[in-house]
């Protein structure tokens, strides 16, 4: 199980796999797909992700027999946040298992309390870990 949807996991695999070519001399760029074969994932999809990834200005891309995309930014800079984000939409606030009328004023449900410690963790998680966790030794 992971804290982000099918289409951000496949936007973080993408990017884990340019995070682990990142330092190569000359720099290496991977096509779509390239990277679906490597992860494993449906082509159409990662295409569709990296042209989301690249109007983000996480990725950027070049055509040709020798284009494709890499990061535009050193792997370390990119957390999971910053991908998981495009893709997911984040609620600000909880929504009761319970329904609307429950967790308003001082009325909280027998899972609020846990369900914000899982939520909070989870954002700090998505923070607080970036592409870098993916790159090989130089």
């Amino acid at each position: 199980m992971t804290p982000y949807s099918k289409t951000a996991q496949t936007a973080i695999a993408a990017m884990s796999l340019m995070a682990e070519v990142y330092h190569a001399d000359p720099p290496v760029r991977l096509s779509s797909q390239q990277i679906a074969k490597a992860r494993n994932l449906m082509q159409p999809v990662v295409a569709k992700v990296l042209s989301a990834l690249s109007h983000a200005g996480l990725v950027t891309g070049s055509p040709g027999p020798n284009g494709g995309y890499r990061l535009t930014d050193l792997p370390e800079k990119i957390s999971l946040l910053d991908i998981s984000v495009l893709f997911d939409r984040r609620e600000d606030a909880l929504s009761c298992p319970y329904g609307k009328e429950w967790c308003k004023d001082d009325l909280k449900c027998p899972l609020h309390d846990q369900l914000e410690e899982l939520r909070g963790g989870t954002i700090r998680f998505l923070e607080e870990n970036t592409l870098a966790v993916f790159q090989c030794d130089p």
